[in-house]
């Protein structure tokens, strides 16, 4: 006879960096995409949901070949069926806009398009940065003129205004065109190669693959170097900075300060024009909050007809970690009523008047018993406080018996307890619905 083996399996648990959301924290979760949707609707911007798996090719093109991300940050694997290289995405702007250029949505006009979702780098797990982490994007897709940038800068700016938070400011800066940006680059080359024995090996490695990315060091004995390296705002023409005294305006007219960063940069060539970020000084080196800019040229890039592009992207996990630094939670989501059983023969009714209620708009939690029945009044009591619900509703024998619920105010939700009667439950879920 086998004997059967009741030693505990091994556990498994999350990948480092891939963190579980649970409640109570999924709540604040929740409530922050709900800011976000309805902020969405307010500017007229259309939720669009793309694949977590893209071809390699894509973010190659999309990010540059040279970039960390794809040299070594992406998750990226053959396809056992097909051969086909796939990566998980790192970011999200690349699949919005090959999903554009593949449906030819821009055929009628500009488009204005959000996403929600998770994005995976491969990298060492650090406070504000983790292998799966989770965006939110704004994508302007074929609107070439700065109202539009001012446009993305303000909708960031009211996110920060519906979420309470404080203290967040914001840069600015212009990359120019890409003739602009190439006799900057050929500066800044020649004045590095000047200083070459001051390179850290980073920045040896940028030099002649992308000596932007070398403006954006954190390495402090480079400060003073980069400091005095020549500055892009000086190659600038009249039509960028036209462009950029365009968004000023807009920025100046509804009070908004800035500042404008000279170092704020985007190492690729189809970045133009604007570019922006919102930090804090609240979160240590990772400061950003969300960071955007115009990309005129990806979409031509990825295969399109060549169209205007502004967005940006803001980390979820900062945002909470901020809200939270600053002490702001979200209000507790606590349900309308708690449904308490005088035994097993209630059940029916009691499930019955739930659904009763919760078809009336009402939230409602159904004591949940064992296999026994449902326990004592005193232990459902203390449930239903538990839940923070605003009425306990009671099915005992005497409510089964006339055909009525007894309903008693919790946590200062005011009045007596009464009775109502089952067939009267959706006029009184309209007298107590919230707001």
């Amino acid at each position: 006879m086998t004997i059967p083996d009741h030693r505990m399996a091994e556990r498994i648990q999350a990948v480092k960096g891939m963190n579980d959301i649970l409640p109570p924290e999924s709540a604040r979760w929740e409530w922050f995409e709900d800011k976000v949707r309805a902020l969405m609707r307010r500017y007229g911007y259309q939720g669009v949901r793309v694949p977590i798996v893209e071809p390699t090719a894509l973010f190659v093109r999309g990010l540059g070949e040279v970039t960390d991300i794809v040299e070594k940050e992406m998750y990226s694997f053959t396809d056992s069926l097909n051969g086909d290289r796939l990566s998980l995405r790192p970011e999200g702007t690349a699949g919005v806009v090959r999903a554009v250029v593949e449906h030819s949505a821009l055929y009628d006009g500009g488009k204005r398009l959000y996403y929600i979702g998770p994005m995976f780098r491969h990298e060492r797990p650090q406070r504000g940065r983790y292998r799966q982490f989770h965006q939110v994007g704004v994508e302007a897709l074929g609107f070439a003129g700065p109202d539009v940038d001012a446009e993305v800068i303000l909708m960031a700016r009211a996110l920060w205004a519906d979420l309470g938070l404080a203290d967040v400011r914001l840069e600015l800066n212009s990359l120019g065109q890409p003739d602009e940006r190439r006799a900057h680059r050929d500066a800044l080359v020649r004045y590095f190669e000047a200083h070459a024995d001051r390179l850290d090996a980073d920045a040896q490695r940028r030099l002649h693959t992308n000596p932007l990315r070398i403006l954006d060091t954190k390495n402090p004995a480079m400060q003073p170097l980069v400091e005095a390296a020549p500055k892009l705002m000086d190659h600038l023409g009249e039509a960028s900075l036209k462009h950029l005294d365009a968004v000023r305006a807009v920025l100046d007219a509804v009070g908004q300060p800035y500042r404008i960063n000279p170092r704020l940069v985007r190492g690729l060539d189809y970045y133009n024009l604007t570019v922006f970020e919102w930090v804090t000084d609240q979160l240590g080196a990772q400061g950003t909050l969300c960071g955007g800019g115009r990309y005129d040229g990806l979409i031509e890039l990825i295969g399109g007809k060549p169209a205007p592009a502004v967005g940006w992207g803001l980390g979820i996990e900062r945002v909470l970690e901020l809200l939270a630094q600053q002490g702001l939670a979200p209000p507790p989501r606590a349900p309308d009523a708690y449904v308490v059983l005088g035994g097993a023969a209630a059940l029916p009714a009691a499930a019955a008047a739930a659904e009763t209620l919760r078809a009336a708009g009402l939230a409602v939690l159904l004591h949940a018993g064992g296999k026994d029945g449902p326990g004592s009044f005193k232990a459902q009591f203390k449930r239903a406080d538990a839940s923070g619900a605003r009425f306990a509703l009671i099915l005992g024998a005497d409510e089964l018996a006339g055909g009525e619920v007894s309903v008693k105010p919790l946590r200062g939700a005011g009045g007596e307890q009464q009775r109502v009667a089952l067939a009267a439950l959706p006029d009184w879920a309209e007298q107590v619905r919230t707001p």
